[in-house]
This record gives C-alpha cells, structure tokens and sequence, in this order.
C-alpha cells in the first residue's frame, strides 16, 4: 500500500503531525493519503503517563478543544512540592524556592492515553486512516539507502517462527515520508539512530522508568486539581535519585508514581519495590488508605531534553516526540513538546509536497523549522535541569535550577555524558536492598500489578526480548551484577531459576511484559533488545 506519510505510532506526536497535515492539506483543496500504524490493540492502549498536560501546542492545534469535547477536565488548583527525608518525614518546599518550570497554573490533570484517543477521533475526521492493532516491525529502505516506508509483523506464528493455522502475512506501507513517533525508545527509532548517526552531535541519551496506579479513594479526602511531586526517600537509601508524584484527577480518583532515573549504580536496586514502599510515606498513604487500586502500568520516559537531542532528520524520514526525546523533563511533561514536533513536522511536510517533492529526501527544513520554534526556545532553557541533578544532587542541583530557571540563565552548558546502563557497579561493590513484603493494601507484587494492566499477548508467539547472546545473562551478569534484570524490570519478564541440581536457568516471560523499554536501557551488556510483539499484544490501559 502506497501512501504521501505513513506514521509510525499513535501518540501524541504522531496524531498531531496526522492532524496538521490534514488541516493544511484540506485548507489548500489537496489531497493526502495519511496513515497511522498502532501497535495497541486500540489506540491509546499504551500510552501511560502522568500527567499534568501543559495545552499550549493543543491551544495551536484545535484553538476550540474545549467545545469539540478534549479531555482535558480537572485545572491543577496548587501545587505541592516536598523533600522526603525518610520513610516518615517531608518538608514542604516553599513555592518561591521552586523553580518555574515546576508551576502548573493554566494547566490540566488529564489522562493521556484518553487525549491520543480524542486526537485520533479527530485525525479520522480529517481524513486519516489509524490502523490499530498493526506494529511497524521492520523498516523499508530504498535503493539509495533512503526510508521508504515500514513493514508490519507476521501474525500467526508460533515461538520458533513456522506458520500456524492463523498465519496472516504483514503488509508493507510505502510512503514518500515515514514519520517515527514511537515514544520512548521506540525500536526503529534506535535502528535510525545507529543506522544514519543521528546522535554524532549529541550527549549521551539519558532515561527514567515511571510506574503508576490510578486509586480510587475516599471522597472526603478527594481535592480535584491538587499536584504533588517529591523527592528524596525511598530512592536517595539507595543511592538513586527521581521523584514521585500524585495528582487528583476527577471522578474521586488520583494517579500516584514514581520515576527512577536509570542512571542508578546499585544492582540490587528494584524500582517497582522502591514505588511500594513509598506508598507507604505517611504523605502518600494519608490519600490511598480505604482506596482501591484500579490500574497499573510502567514505561521507559526520554529524559536527557536539548542536549542529547539527536539530528531529526534523514534520507525519506523524520524522527519525532520522545522517540526522539523532546520531554521536558524541568517541567516533567512531554505531551506539548511531543505534539509541537508533530506540528512542527507536518508544515514541513506540507511546504515539501505542495512543492512537488517525491520524497525520499532529508527534510534539513525541519531542523531549521524546529529551532525557530517555542520548542526548541523551552528545551534550551531548560537544558542544564536534568545534568545539574545528576552531577550535583538534588540540593545543590536544585539550588542551581532554581537560579537557572528563576533569575537568571547561566551562561555555560552542563554536560552529562555518562551512558546510564554504563553506571551499575558490581554487585559486591554496593549494598543489598531489603525491600518490606507487600501487605495487599498500599502495596502489592510484580503478578498482581501486571494483572491490572490488562497485559496479554497471543500464546505461542516469536519471543519479542530478543538476546543478542544468550550466555550473557548467566555467564555475565549474574556473576557480575547478580543478574539485574530480576529486579529492574517492572513486569516479573526476567527470573533466574534454579532446578533440583542447581543448574540455573535464565527464563524470560515475554507474556508479562508491558513494554515500558527498561530491559533495553538498563541492561549493562546492552544485550537485550525489544522488538513489537504481534499485534495487538501487550498492556491495554484504561484511563492511564
């Protein structure tokens, strides 16, 4: 199937890029062929965030999303920012002393999973078609070595490959422009990367994992629009650093997380147990007691914001939003910044192909197109926030970004070119973690949340964490790091087992995951990658 622009994901970068597109192409009277290619079983069944939803690029997009029915609902009435310094006391920062980039007047609690799911009512309305249920598997390159489109997964094949009885080819979608907008650590993605060296001027891409529930909790203690985010305890024991949040959304209802930043050295660390004990904190728990847990979900968010954005630009593609990493990590959102580089992508498509152009070419307008942009404007004001905490620590770090942010800009650029999977240390060298059994009310296990993220995948399928060395996982980082992927993925993927003869085994329950992407950061050996399961498969998130 032949097409003007095949996007890759329906999130919100690429339902913005659809949307822009159509707009402009309707305006001018021209006709578009635009597709969407979802790996969810529905769009919106992966997106998981936060999130407080800055509206200033939807605000561009549809300047009447509120009467067209946006799902944008709850205005944050205050903020709270706190310091943990242990498992019982908080100190509430004062609200001068916090840096800009962390005031959400003017903005929404919002479910983003629901937002791409408007977005994409939308985008059909316009005149795109949204294939879900279709993952791009492979890219298709042309005869100069250009991006010529993507090929979508075989469905219907058993775990070593052959053919079942429901055995259904994938398709090949053609396009003068493929646009990537996979979200964080999209696979094809870190194949473009590699393949054109789009990252030769950047710093080193750095990553967090955020895990999150959506509580239903007592009415009476239920204050729609109230923002917490915080800092410290759990994570500062070992030696990590991140922050947790806790929004009140409506309907009685708040989303609580954690982010873990994944340059953390300790390999015994867990960041799903690190999130349910710091439920636990008596700040939290006020909230989530009598309350019911209704949803789990974790994924892998882009972090390292200006300096480490990569060149987006090559031979008959683009790459866009967090695929790309374009989060803002000074205000902790990436929904604006993801949706203005679709904006920003689909004008300069347009202006390309209402000139005539077949395709194929390395679009170079957008990146200049991008850095005359608001965008780029708010990246690099915000370009030290995430190095000046990595380097120094949250106080000083903190003390630096309140400067940086609220008086003045430094005039020099902090650098954090550390790979995050390069940081663990070996296990011998760090202390062990004793994380608290759970106790079924403020905190639950790996099963039972997994279970909540309405995780399936078709039986019998190609494993989907594919090893790049089989030996390693035992061979390597077991004796070494104790084997880390035990812990730091947020599903129970990864077990080391043991039979009667004290043989081990490493066992990967590909079925459990829900492709937050962790796997593919953290491990030391950078021997696992993630590839799109068949389609449909993975977590289906309500709300999230």
């Amino acid at each position: 199937m032949e097409f003007d622009v095949v996007i890759v994901g329906a999130g919100p970068a690429g339902l913005s890029t659809a949307c822009r597109l159509m707009q402009q192409a309707n305006e001018a009277g021209q006709e578009l062929m635009v597709c969407v290619v979802e790996k969810g079983s529905e769009v919106g069944a992966h997106i998981l965030s936060g999130a407080v939803v800055e509206p200033r690029a939807l605000n561009e997009l549809f300047p009447n999303w509120k009467d067209l029915g946006a799902p944008l609902k709850t205005e944050v009435t205050e903020d709270q920012i706190y310091l943990l310094k242990d498992d019982q006391k908080a100190t509430k920062i004062p609200n001068g002393l916090v840096p800009k980039t962390m005031h959400n007047d003017g903005n929404y609690i919002a479910s983003v999973g629901n937002l791409s799911r408007w977005l994409a009512e939308q985008a059909e309305q316009l005149g795109v078609e949204i294939f879900p249920g279709f993952p791009a598997s492979h890219i298709i390159y042309g005869d100069a070595g250009q991006v010529a489109g993507i090929g979508t997964g075989d469905m219907g094949l058993d775990e070593e490959g052959n053919q079942k009885d429901t055995y259904m080819p994938g398709m090949d979608l053609l396009a003068k422009y493929t646009i990537f907008t996979e979200g964080c650590r999209g696979h094809l993605g870190k194949e473009l990367i590699a393949k054109f060296e789009l990252d030769a001027d950047a710093d080193a891409q750095h990553y967090g994992v955020g895990i999150k529930e959506l509580w239903d909790i007592d009415p009476a203690k239920h204050q729609p629009g109230l923002v917490l985010h915080g800092a410290g305890w759990p994570l500062t024991e070992g030696g990590a650093s991140g922050g947790f949040f806790l929004y009140h959304a409506e309907d009685n209802q708040v989303t609580v997380g954690l982010i873990t930043d994944l340059n953390y050295d300790n390999p015994h660390l867990s960041p799903f147990d690190e999130f349910q004990r710091m439920k636990h904190h008596p700040l939290v728990a006020e909230y989530l007691e009598d309350g019911k847990r209704v949803s789990y979900g974790a994924r892998a968010i882009t972090k390292g914001g200006y300096n480490a954005l990569p060149k987006m630009s090559m031979p008959g593609a683009l790459l866009l939003g967090c695929d790309a990493g374009t989060l803002n990590f000074a205000k902790i959102k990436g929904t604006h910044t993801a949706m203005k580089s679709g904006m920003v992508a689909a004008e300069t498509l347009f202006q390309a192909l209402s000139n005539g152009d077949e395709g194929g070419n390395d679009l170079t307008s957008y990146g200049d197109n991008f850095k005359n942009s608001w965008l780029c404007e708010e990246l690099h004001r915000s370009r030290n926030f995430g190095p000046a905490l990595h380097k120094y620590g949250t106080i000083i770090g903190g003390a630096l970004n309140f400067i940086d942010q609220n008086i003045f800009s430094l005039p020099f650029t902090i650098r954090d070119n550390h790979a995050d999977y390069a940081q663990m240390k070996p296990a011998s060298e760090c202390n062990m973690i004793s994380y608290p059994k759970p106790d079924g009310v403020l905190s639950f296990d790996k099963p039972s949340s997994v279970f909540l993220s309405n995780t399936n995948h078709e039986e019998s399928q190609p494993c989907h964490l594919k090893l790049t060395d089989n030996s390693i996982p035992l061979g390597q980082n077991l004796q070494k790091f104790n084997e880390p992927a035990q812990r730091y993925c947020p599903a129970g993927v990864y077990e080391v087992l043991e039979d009667e003869n004290g043989e081990k085994q490493f066992q990967i329950n590909s079925q459990n995951c829900v492709h937050c992407k962790t796997c593919d950061i953290k491990d030391p050996a950078q021997n696992i990658t993630w590839v799109t399961p068949e389609g449909g498969g993975g977590p289906n998130y309500p709300n999230m």
